[in-house]
């Protein structure tokens, strides 16, 4: 069985934000695979279903970004999902805009929602797709707050697109093959 969380905020004033990368891949992956992200629980909105043959929950922590851990901890727990079945996509600055990179494991890298993951599950021993969301160039909290110029938009939303494709690839190989296949990718600008 496998976790598949995607890090965000909730409310209408967050949509479309840099942040709510990883809640925009779950919509995503719920489309490809055909699974309803529509019932309240472990704190946050899930959807129960298959994918590649494997029983998945995809999960969007309804706890805010800072205390994403509290959300994805209780279907582990519930579950007893191993560790290295929680996948986690979130938005990362230290990435340009498009580009993905998917790792087996790793520290929080200053991320908040990853901070609060590793902490409650008390291991980073899980695998991540990161999104890029470009730099700051100033105030952290506004830039990923903010939303995308029309531009970035079309880039995001095709690399989205592929993060969703690159967590299915893990499910059906493993991480590796993932990461052969879509650590090299950047979306294209047209």
């Amino acid at each position: 069985m496998y976790l598949i969380a995607g890090l965000g905020n909730i409310g209408r004033e967050y949509e479309g934000t840099r942040h709510n990368c990883g809640f925009e891949v779950i919509d995503l992956l719920s489309e490809k695979v055909g699974i309803k992200v529509n019932k309240i629980k472990y704190k946050g909105l899930i959807g129960e279903g298959t994918i590649e043959g494997e029983k998945v929950i995809l999960l969007k922590p309804s706890t805010y970004m800072n205390l994403s851990g509290e959300s994805v901890i209780e279907p582990v727990n519930f579950y007893k999902i191993p560790i290295e079945n929680v996948i986690v996509i979130y938005d990362e600055m230290a990435l340009d805009v498009g580009r993905i990179r998917i790792r087996p494991s790793g520290s929080d890298g200053g991320h908040n929602g990853m901070k609060s993951i590793i902490h409650n599950l008390n291991s980073d021993a899980f695998p991540r797709i990161r999104i890029g969301i470009g730099n700051s160039n100033g105030d952290a909290v506004s830039h990923v707050l903010g939303k995308f110029t029309e531009d970035e938009r079309k880039i995001v939303n095709e690399a989205e697109n592929t993060a969703a494709d690159a967590v299915i690839e893990i499910i059906k190989n493993n991480v590796e093959s993932a990461m052969n296949m879509y650590n090299s990718y950047k979306a294209c600008e047209e």
